[in-house]
Formats: structure tokens, sequence, C-alpha cells
């Protein structure tokens, strides 16, 4: 860790850290493909820093991108005395991934997610990655006008929840000088 309570100043977490950005769209795109069928290559990060050739309106693809990310408030903290100690946040956290399908059975690969996430087996890989669906929007038509030809799209969105833990260098405390004042008197009777 980089820095400690005994340090001063902000506390930066150490450790393993939830997947975020590019690692969290590499599950959701193995989970959109798996439970699809569609080839990795064709469900694609929304956002791209370099935005890639658009598939033929021919190609059934799939874009995949989190809108939406909201913490469930009040996290517990918990510390660990072992050694010279660490306290470790943890959070639940709501995301939501809008998926939109392109193509001439984009309907269809949209059911098929939607309906295939609620198959207990088809959300193991999301579990093990500590991901749970919430739930499911209804289909949403928006087709796109590219070149002068209409493109079937479909969008759905996708509610998850997930545990996250942050764990920081909060070092334990093993001595203080202090001194007790107080306005109280106590009187004893025998």
């Amino acid at each position: 860790m980089a820095n400690t309570s005994a340090t001063g100043g902000y506390l930066s977490p150490g450790g393993a850290v939830p997947a975020e950005d590019a690692a969290l769209d590499a599950i959701l795109q193995q989970a959109i493909a798996g439970i699809t069928g569609l080839p990795g290559g064709m469900v694609r990060p929304r956002w791209q820093p370099t935005v890639p050739k658009q598939p033929e309106p021919t190609a059934n693809w799939c874009a995949l991108g989190v809108p939406r990310t909201g913490p469930a408030d009040f996290p517990a903290i918990e510390h660990d005395g072992t050694g010279d100690g660490q306290s470790t946040l943890h959070r639940h956290e709501e995301f939501d991934v809008l998926a939109s399908f392109y193509g001439p059975a984009a309907s269809g690969y949209a059911k098929t997610l939607r309906d295939g996430l609620y198959l207990a087996q088809n959300r193991a890989a999301l579990q093990a990655a500590g991901i749970d669906l919430i739930g499911t929007s209804d289909l949403t038509s928006a087709p796109d006008l590219i070149n002068q030809q209409w493109v079937r799209r479909y969008d759905v969105t996708l509610s998850f929840r997930r545990h996250a833990a942050r764990t920081f260098a909060v070092l334990n405390l093993l001595s203080a000088d202090a001194v007790l004042v107080t306005d109280v008197h106590l009187s004893v009777n025998p």
C-alpha cells in the first residue's frame, strides 16, 4: 500500500479492487457473447477511444456500456487488527448496462440475453466476479439511419448489483497519551 494512517493525509486503497472500466466491460462482454451465442468480436464496448468500423447492416452485433453506477448509502467499515492492521470498506453498488443489438436478428438476440440472464448457470460467471442480476427492462426499438439505410436496433437495460470492497492501511492504535477531563462530580456514600 502506498500510504498508511501513520503518514497523515489522504489514504488510497491497496490490494484488489473491484473490476472497473475495461475490466468490467470484458466481464460483461464474455457474459453477453456466451448467452447470446454472438462471436466475441461482435459484442463491443459502446465507447472506445478509437471508434472501430461499424459492422455491415446484415451483421448481427451488440454494443454494451455502463451508463449509470450508484452506491447504496452507508458502507460498512471493518477493521482487521491482525499485524499492523487495515480497514476494509464494504459497499453494495448498483449499475446498469445498456446493451444495443443491431442487425436483422437484433430483437431475437436482445430477448435471448434478457431471458438467458435469469438462468442460474448463465449468471454463475458474473456471480464469481461478485455481480448479480437485479432485473431487465423492456426492449426498446431504436432503429438507426446509417448511409441512407435503416438498421434494426433493439436496446435492453440490464440492472446489476455487486459487492465492492476496498482496503485501506488504517493501522492499529497501539497506545495514546490522554488526559480525561470531566465536569461531572461523583460522590460516594459509604
